[in-house]
């Protein structure tokens, strides 16, 4: 009988499945764009009223996305809904044709519309919208209680949906969720989701923006969301999606030994309708995984494959970038001293124009600079794949006989430390400047780490190596002694130190051991940096300390950290911000990497007042004195050679082979 009792078992929770399947979807919220209104009994309307019908009644549709178009020009309307990846057919239908019925009437004349449900949302517009990115309209919902850790919960949420986010960009329904522990007896459940017609990058970057917009809205509650017409995000402490439809199968269900068979066969008959349900399920999990792990592992092998197999092909992209020796030669006036930029380790940096008035900036780079071609190659590999509005951008590059260069973007108002170091020009960074410099350079380092294609360690950041736009928004520049770190991979090692004296991390200067942290270090002293005005390399001893760091130490053990801050900006600083800002500072500084935050939880701090910061440690003190850097730097006797390290702020580079 225990058969028969399970078989009742089983078809009371298949009509309690029904039965939820069948309630009404749970409307959020909506958006009327104001683009254009149309008139009743119109042609558009009817096209609205025939699309509508189509996306809530094609029985074609069956995995969570549809868009189609109703009508011609000038009338035309397209079309598209998604449900989120974990609800079945039956649930999304019922979403879908709810929104149907609903979207007229919360937008009853925009020619624009999208409605969010929690399953699903739906959007029409009178312009193509299919495969656009559209992340200028955003809404953000966040529960009422309060985490108990918020650095905990903070750094978990941030893993949480960059892992989310990177497999959601990778795989076709554009959908991932992941589970996490926060503590023993806590769970963080995350979900986030793409229209899948969306390019791999453009789902990563509404993602990105989607997972920025939580700290405001929903900063050290247990729960939230950001919604975009394109894609959105979600956290929260309970299940809120269905964590068997994105979870392996259960295991098989083992009978009870002594259970008895009836000896009439009812008991048969009952296993055999069991079967009937329970295998085609099972198969159809089964099918889901097989074909997952398949698509998961050709996109891990064609990403494991962009230094190795796809060689050539990047080659060949890089080759498509090659101008002619001649057009640069033309463009900077045959490199003459008067559009002369800059000089670094690497070459000197000249002012050009092309033909067609646009500016440029042309990297020449030095035979004696001891930068070869493996250098070279380096740079251009990395820098032509990183596109970020925080990142300069490479336009193309140059070899031809002797010649190794390289072409940017042209920044009209230089580096960094030329309005940062300048006694007059100092003044023209104030405080809001500062901070959204600050900003800027965090999300440009966040996108090398996490956000970009490959796992980037920049290695040398400094405030020359951050350059400004015409609008004071900074770009990191200067990726030659940038490495890749493969997607698993944390740490690497190295014989040769390169890098600039007072950016390095002292694991890094002293035992050669690099990882992201080691650019969180650096990023730490460009922050006290910013905040004091003062050059870390060139700080002299103020009350008994002998580096900037030990300063700002000094002054936050003392309950005085404003009086870090650069004097100029007496009249327009934000006390909160800077005093957030020392904290940051600090936090990064500390000498154990493991202390150190990541570059986005560092991301959320600068964000969102609600992440709770916790109290620093000590920083490292390795480079105690100008007088005697070589001293320090070369105390690590496993190395066979002397280390390396620049004192007037020009990169050392030697060839390291990757």
């Amino acid at each position: 009988m225990s058969a028969f009792r399970f078989f009742i078992t089983l078809v009371l929770l298949c009509f309690l499945c029904l039965a939820t399947e069948a309630q009404n979807a749970t409307y959020f919220t909506n958006y009327c764009f104001d683009t254009g209104n149309f008139t009743g009994n119109s042609t558009y309307q009817s096209n609205i009223n025939k699309l509508l019908s189509a996306l809530s009644s094609d029985p074609t549709v069956t995995n969570g996305f549809y868009n189609t178009t109703s009508g011609e020009n000038p009338d035309r309307v397209y079309g598209v809904f998604l449900c989120r990846g974990d609800v079945s057919t039956t649930i999304c239908r019922n979403c879908v044709t709810s929104a149907a019925r609903n979207v007229t009437r919360l937008c009853p004349v925009e020619k624009n519309a999208v409605v969010w449900y929690d399953e699903c949302l739906l959007r029409y517009s009178d312009t193509w919208t299919f495969t656009v990115l559209n992340d200028k309209v955003w809404f953000g919902l966040s529960n009422n209680q309060n985490v108990a850790d918020p650095t905990r919960f903070n750094d978990v949420l941030a893993t949480s949906m960059y892992d989310a986010r990177t497999r959601a960009a990778l795989v076709a329904n554009r959908f991932a969720t992941k589970e996490a522990n926060i503590s023993a007896v806590q769970t963080q459940y995350s979900l986030v989701q793409c229209t899948p017609d969306l390019s791999n990058s453009d789902c990563n970057r509404c993602l990105q923006a989607a997972i920025a917009g939580l700290p405001s809205c929903c900063g050290g509650k247990t729960g939230g969301r950001v919604i975009y017409p394109s894609c959105y995000v979600r956290y929260e402490v309970y299940p809120f999606y269905n964590v068997s439809a994105v979870a392996a199968p259960p295991p098989p269900i083992i009978t009870n030994p002594g259970s008895e068979i009836n000896p009439e066969g009812k008991g048969q008959k009952a296993w055999v309708v069991i079967v009937a349900i329970v295998a085609p399920v099972g198969f159809s999990i089964l099918l889901f995984i097989v074909g997952y792990r398949l698509l998961t592992r050709g996109e891990r092998k064609k990403y494991d494959s962009v230094q190795g197999d796809n060689a050539v092909a990047d080659m060949t992209t890089i080759e498509s970038l090659q101008y002619d020796l001649r057009l640069i030669e033309a463009a900077t006036d045959n490199f003459t001293d008067g559009n002369r930029l800059g000089e670094g380790g690497f070459g000197v940096v000249y002012k050009g124009r092309f033909p067609n008035g646009q500016e440029i900036a042309v990297k020449r780079l030095s035979r004696s600079s001891g930068q070869g071609v493996e250098e070279f190659k380096n740079e251009v590999v990395l820098v032509a794949k990183l596109q970020h509005r925080n990142l300069v951008r490479l336009l193309g590059f140059c070899v031809e006989r002797e010649e190794k260069i390289l072409v940017y973007e042209f920044m009209p108002n230089k580096s960094l430390d030329y309005f940062l170091f300048d006694h007059d020009r100092r003044g023209l960074l104030d405080w809001s400047r500062r901070y959204r410099i600050i900003e800027g350079v965090a999300r440009g380092i966040l996108y090398l780490h996490e956000d970009s294609r490959l796992r980037v360690i920049h290695r040398d950041l400094k405030a020359s190596n951050v350059l400004l736009d015409g609008d004071m928004n900074p770009k990191i520049s200067d990726f030659g002694m940038a490495r890749i770190f493969g997607v698993d991979q944390i740490q690497g090692k190295t014989k040769r130190i390169v890098g600039t004296y007072g950016y390095m991390s002292p694991e890094y200067a002293m035992h050669g051991r690099f990882s992201m942290k080691s650019d969180v270090y650096s990023f730490g002293v460009l922050v006290l940096e910013i905040l004091s005005g003062k050059k870390n390399g060139n700080f002299y001893q103020t009350e008994g300390t002998g580096d900037l760091m030990s300063y700002a130490w000094k002054l936050w053990n003392d309950g005085r950290p404003l009086e870090l801050l650069d004097p100029i900006l007496v009249d327009s600083y934000a006390r909160n911000e800077v005093i957030r800002c020392i904290h940051i500072g600090l936090l990064c500084v500390q000498e154990d990497p493991a202390e150190r935050p990541t570059m986005a939880t560092i991301v959320l701090m600068l964000s969102s007042y609600s992440v709770t910061l916790s109290l620093p440690k000590k920083p490292a003190f390795f480079l105690h004195s100008r007088t005697e850097p070589a001293k320090v730097l070369e105390s690590d006797q496993s190395f066979g050679q002397s280390m390396q390290c620049s004192v007037n702020e020009i990169s050392i580079t030697e060839i390291d082979p990757r």
